[in-house]
């Protein structure tokens, strides 16, 4: 058992140790981190915006740029409609066909192949430009024919869709040349009916293949490993992407499906979404020349990485606190909480009466003054309680002693007895009653022998010595007794209520002039027992009455005492049951005295 509360109290005192530790993240290491979560937030959303809103001007950038390019291919191709000598050669090799001559269809052809090769050098990054008349195909003259395998091109889709456009411009996304040979470079073509000048009458079609190189060239600026590009017509298949070399047109963008529906209706939007395989930002914006969709995805990890950083370090700092705060709780511990527990322990251990402890140290701080202070209060405290210990024990003994042996009852009930029988002898009945009842009186003191004796038996002893009083007065003094219900059955200290009799008559109603009557009673409030004696005697006047009251509430170290009374039976209630107890006095001069006795219900 006692090891179990040496554990207590250690446990105890640890817990102040972990109370600091809790007190310092609590101040330092909780902060920071809901700090650190608010600024990750915060930066994060930052982060975003400054990329959404720059990423929003760069796509809006690079598609004007992207259709500046293509309308200066299509104004290269408006020459075709104003070249006289083209309109001449295109317009007789078709309509004259195998009427020409030959010397004449080597002219009109190299007038075209002419007009072709003029067009290759005026317009950057063209990779071949064809013109399809009647049923020839006219190449620059830097290409080898033999790359080509024409056939029946009139019947193909692209020259069925350029036919139908009128004389409008036709975009083809991404593909391999038409009708080269082994070609593995992919481009994107455009291609125009060219009519004769001032009517509808087609003359051919041209077709301008142009390398991906001019698209690279235009989003090289802002393709980084952050940003990548899509350009994707108004079906959704794939003109260009920045991280595929794919030539097929036909490829739809990895995309969810709502998502690319989105894509094709809307003019421009942004929304995050799973795209190349990561969680990307996606914002895209539509060519009013083209009607391409260039679409730009970023990463969104790439998005917050800075972000990410800076929680790093700021998560970092928080769990540099929190070592700190460890590390002061063991440097607390080691400097701090075990020599208070020690010194708990030594304290304890002179509160149970063990002054044999050591408590000598050798810190020079504030620890060394308090073990020193401490040492020499003990020193001293040790001598008084040997000292004290004694003296108290002695005068404990000879004060109880004097509280009930400063009458002997065995002694005055024998001489009591005499003067009976001589009473008797002598014919004086009454003296002999008197004589007799006072000796029973205190034979009943001597036959007891109890610290304690019930109110009932404490009542008889009573009765006796207010009936001898009441032979002394007649009948001026009357008595009276109110007794709760039980109460006769508890205990009280024998012989305690007859000295406050005794002070109820000789101080109060033997000194009134009217009839006198003196009344007991008792009563049981909660765990205690109240009994009050009361009187109509002349009472106390204040003076007095307060001299009383603050000499019952001094502690009794002499024993100058003479005889029974109100301050001795107060001591021996609290020498017996205990501070809470003992004698309460109210008086009025006059009018009386009550005292009232409080002692446990037992």
């Amino acid at each position: 058992m006692n090891a179990w509360r040496r554990l207590s109290q250690h446990y105890r005192m640890k817990h102040v140790n972990h109370q600091i530790f809790v007190l310092m993240i609590l101040i330092i290491t909780v902060p920071l981190l809901i700090i650190s979560v608010i600024i990750y937030f915060f930066s994060i959303q930052a982060v975003k915006n400054e990329y959404q809103s720059s990423s929003n001007l760069i796509l809006t950038n690079l598609s004007f740029n992207i259709d500046q390019y293509l309308q200066s291919i299509e104004k290269g191709t408006l020459n075709a409609q104003m070249d006289g000598q083209l309109q001449n050669a295109l317009e007789h090799w078709v309509a004259d066909g195998d009427e020409n001559s030959n010397d004449q269809r080597i002219q009109y052809g190299n007038t075209i192949e002419h007009f072709v090769s003029s067009i290759e050098m005026t317009i950057k990054n063209v990779d071949s430009v064809q013109i399809y008349a009647g049923s020839r195909v006219f190449y620059s003259t830097n290409f080898n024919r033999s790359d080509y395998d024409v056939k029946d091109f009139t019947k193909e889709d692209w020259y069925l869709q350029t036919q139908q456009s009128k004389g409008g411009i036709v975009l083809f996304g991404t593909h391999l040349p038409f009708h080269r040979v082994n070609a593995k470079d992919p481009v994107i073509s455009i291609a125009r009916v060219i009519n004769k000048v001032g009517s509808k009458q087609p003359l051919g079609v041209m077709l301008i293949d142009i390398r991906l190189d001019s698209l690279r060239e235009i989003l090289k600026l802002s393709e980084t490993s952050k940003r990548n590009f899509t350009i994707i017509d108004s079906q959704g298949a794939s003109i260009y992407n920045s991280e595929s070399t794919s030539a097929s047109s036909n490829v739809p963008i990895n995309l969810e499906s709502q998502k690319l529906q989105t894509v094709l209706h809307a003019e421009n939007g942004s929304f995050y979404a799973y795209f190349a395989g990561v969680n990307s930002f996606i914002n895209f914006v539509t060519s009013p020349y083209s009607g391409w969709k260039v679409i730009q995805s970023i990463d969104e990890k790439e998005m917050t990485k800075q972000a990410e950083i800076l929680i790093k370090i700021i998560l970092a700092l928080a769990f540099l606190s929190l070592g700190t705060a460890v590390l002061f709780m063991f440097i607390l511990s080691a400097r701090v909480t075990k020599p208070i527990i020690l010194l708990s322990r030594k304290v304890k251990m002179v509160g149970l009466g063990n002054f044999d402890v050591d408590l000598s140290s050798n810190r020079q701080d504030e620890f060394g003054v308090l073990y020193q202070g401490i040492r020499k209060m003990l020193e001293d405290l040790q001598i008084y309680v040997e000292r004290s210990s004694m003296a108290k024990a002695q005068q404990k003994v000879a004060q109880y002693g004097a509280l009930k042996s400063q009458i002997n009852p065995h002694f005055l009930a024998n001489v009591l007895e005499t003067i009976q029988m001589k009473a008797i002898i002598s014919g004086q009945r009454d003296v002999a009653e008197m004589v007799g009842i006072l000796g029973r009186l205190f034979r009943i003191h001597i036959q007891t022998g109890k610290e304690t004796v019930t109110l009932q038996e404490e009542l008889i002893h009573i009765r006796l010595y207010v009936k001898i009083q009441q032979l002394r007065f007649g009948d001026k003094i009357q008595y009276r007794e109110e007794l709760s219900v039980n109460s006769e059955a508890l205990q009280v200290l024998h012989f305690s209520l007859q000295p406050l009799i005794e002070n109820a008559f000789v101080h109060g109603l033997e000194r009134s002039s009217q009839d006198g009557l003196l009344e007991v009673s008792s009563e049981i409030s909660g765990d205690d027992l109240l009994i009050q004696i009361k009187d109509n005697g002349v009472g106390i006047d204040e003076i007095k009455l307060g001299q009383l009251r603050n000499r019952l509430a001094q502690p009794s170290d002499t024993l100058d005492e003479t005889h029974i009374g109100i301050k001795n039976v107060h001591d021996r209630i609290i020498f017996y049951f205990g501070d809470p107890y003992g004698i309460e006095i109210e008086s009025q001069l006059g009018e009386g005295t009550i005292v009232r006795i409080r002692i446990p219900a037992r």
